[in-house]
């Protein structure tokens, strides 16, 4: 039977927007999270309503040193709370900000310009903080840039800092005037909107919203962007406050692990117990998301189970004194302010068991008889979230499983001339210099494969027909074929199953010899493309191997067929559009063509800034396939082609491209 590990659907522009922006907010505050923490602790020991209030009540000094002692987490000017909130807080999130996107130059500018904020507004100003403090490393970045290599020796210093400086002014009175009270107003209204969703029994709808945004990525936006800030304004005028409860409730994500440890099959239900472990305890709620994007439907029990816990707080006036992070019942029980323990605990228990009921009954009524594809899921998750998740490893092995030596990998694509060679080139360099030189890497057309391969990699939606031709293979299915996350994971899997590699040179198996100039003729390559979208510029890239004589104009037609059942994007800002199989036929000779793009054509969300056109007609444009990988695979020599002045250089660029 074989296995398969894909990638998620393309990432579509909105949705990574979102995400990016919500990384970029998580980013400024989760490195402060610590400062956070130290808040809430101090504020549940000294404020009124605090830890050590009933003992300093029941002491009969109240002019001496216990009321000193009590005075120290007063809200005022003269206790630690108010400042640690008003001051500390957003600067330490400003400063992270600018240091963000200019180092430390940015970062010292940023704390400044959060300063101005900070002093113009009547609230905790951390949604200013979070676009002063970037928006002053910007602007270092931007002012620093000017001058760069233009200063006199010895004056380096000297401009360095008052540039910082007067700049640092200037964006806090812009900050105080300007931003203080636009922020402070927005967060006025967003606080009088929470109010109005408390008093009208409606907070546990942003459920509706929060559970499905955690699953894909997205809560970091709203966590981080608006409810850490209105949550710690909350905090601060009453004590606690039941935002930080809506995201970081443990209950859904565990009662999803729980029907699965009763009502899963395999590895799915294999694997949820430790999951469940790593959840609740730990808080790393990403663990549970492929458990859900294997079973989409289930997200209707994370949102049910997310309404029950907020409804219970809200009965019961729970809340948490700060933040907790990360969404760990441990620093959920440190953050809980007094009265609000029986609220939490109940909130907790009653979104766990109604998580449970209701995917216990969609897992029981489940018809597919199928066991679930948890490897898949589990990559679907780390293409979402764009980087390998740290906790993967507990729920698959590596790549699914195999226990046997892997001898032969296959790339396999439609045609069998374009994106297949370049993704085997690029794993195939991957696996020799992790020391597996006795691994055979090859590429091929779906319609010639035979079931002889140990491991077939593969475009997501091409593996069901590599799997009817290669079922005893392991599949790995892709999405970006130049630096998919995947390629390394196979390479884990060649140490698991083949033992440790020896270090060898990398030795490519395509032909050595280049091809011919008439191949990447001059006329065939354009430095300035015209087209805006796709299909144009797969007709730009088609009609250049027409007019060298490589193919007929049928072929074209082929390459927009191509493109519509699969896309021809590599990664790294390259695309490689091709005609089917069934249109070789109308290939006269083996072609390419090359056209660059100053502003990248949107190739299905993604950016395409190189389109090379291919027509294979055999073996002999292999060799020039692997040099345009290995180019696009050198950051330094992508930029060389964006350098270039003219078409010579380009493929000079493209040809002398080796090892």
């Amino acid at each position: 039977m074989s296995q398969a590990i894909q990638d998620a659907p393309p990432r579509t522009g909105v949705r990574v927007r979102v995400q990016k922006f919500g990384t970029a907010l998580s980013n400024m505050v989760m490195p402060n999270i610590g400062a956070f923490i130290a808040w809430g602790l101090i504020t549940a020991l000294f404020i009124e309503q605090g830890w050590l209030q009933g003992i300093f009540a029941s002491l009969k000094n109240p002019d001496g040193w216990v009321a000193q002692i009590g005075g120290w987490g007063s809200y005022d000017g003269a206790g630690i709370v108010g400042p640690m909130i008003t001051y500390l807080l957003p600067v330490l999130i400003g400063y992270t900000g600018g240091r963000m996107v200019h180092g430390n130059r940015g970062a010292v500018v940023g704390a400044i310009a959060t300063i101005g904020v900070v002093t113009g507004a009547d609230v905790p100003m951390f949604m200013g903080a979070m676009i002063m403090g970037p928006l002053g490393g910007w602007c270092m970045k931007k002012l620093d840039a000017l001058w760069e290599g233009k200063i006199r020796p010895g004056f380096e210093m000297l401009v360095d800092n008052f540039s910082a400086g007067i700049l640092g002014m200037i964006l806090a009175i812009f900050g105080f005037f300007a931003i203080g009270p636009i922020v402070s107003a927005f967060t006025r209204g967003a606080g009088n909107a929470v109010d109005f969703l408390v008093d009208n029994d409606l907070l546990p709808l942003t459920s509706i919203l929060i559970e499905p945004a955690k699953v894909l990525f997205l809560n970091n936006a709203i966590n981080h962007g608006v409810l850490t800030p209105l949550g710690t304004t909350q905090a601060l005028e009453t004590g606690k406050s039941i935002l930080f409860l809506l995201e970081t409730n443990p209950g859904p994500g565990l009662g999803i692990l729980l029907a699965f440890m009763f009502f899963g099959k395999g590895v799915a239900r294999a694997s949820a117990p430790g999951a469940a472990i790593i959840q609740f305890f730990g808080g790393i709620h990403e663990i549970y998301f492929p458990y859900v994007l294997m079973k989409p439907k289930l997200i209707i029990a994370t949102i049910l189970g997310g309404m029950t816990g907020v409804f219970i707080n809200v009965l019961f006036g729970s809340g948490l004194r700060a933040p907790a992070a990360p969404g760990s019942i441990i620093a959920i029980y440190a953050q809980t302010a007094s009265g609000s323990f029986l609220g939490v605990t109940l909130s907790v228990l009653g979104a766990t068991t109604v998580s449970f009921l209701v995917a216990a009954f969609l897992l029981k009524t489940d018809k597919a008889t199928d066991e679930p594809d948890l490897a898949s899921a589990t990559a679907s998750m780390e293409s979402m979230k764009g980087k390998k998740s740290s906790v993967a490893s507990q729920l698959v092995g590596a790549a699914g499983g195999t226990t046997g030596p892997i001898r032969s990998i296959v790339f396999a694509c439609d045609a069998g001339m374009g994106s297949s060679a370049m993704g085997a080139s690029v794993l195939r360099r991957k696996i020799q210099q992790a020391g597996f030189g006795d691994v055979k890497v090859t590429n091929s057309a779906i319609s010639n494969l035979t079931d002889t391969y140990d491991l077939v990699v593969s475009h997501r939606d091409l593996t069901a027909r590599a799997s009817q031709k290669t079922g005893s293979a392991i599949h790995v299915s892709v999405d970006d074929f130049m630096s998919s996350p995947r390629y390394d994971e196979i390479v884990e899997q060649l140490k698991s199953t083949n033992g440790g590699g020896v270090a060898t040179a990398v030795v490519e198996e395509e032909p050595a010899e280049a091809p011919g100039d008439d191949v990447l003729p001059l006329s065939s390559i354009v430095m300035n493309g015209s087209a805006t979208s796709t299909a144009d510029a797969i007709n730009e890239a088609g009609q250049l191997l027409v007019a060298a004589g490589a193919v007929e104009p049928a072929y074209v037609d082929a390459m927009h067929e191509r493109e519509s059942s699969i896309s021809t994007y590599m990664g790294n800002g390259l695309a490689i559009p091709h005609g089917t199989n069934e249109a070789k036929d109308a290939i006269r000779r083996t072609g390419l063509s090359f056209v660059r793009y100053a502003e990248p054509v949107d190739w299905n969300g993604k950016p395409a800034e190189f389109v090379v056109g291919i027509a294979g007609a055999g073996k002999d444009h292999m060799a020039l396939l692997t040099r345009i990988a290995q180019v696009f695979l050198k950051a330094d020599e992508v930029a060389r082609l964006r350098e270039a002045k003219t078409a010579d250089e380009v493929r000079s660029i493209l040809m002398q491209s080796g090892n």
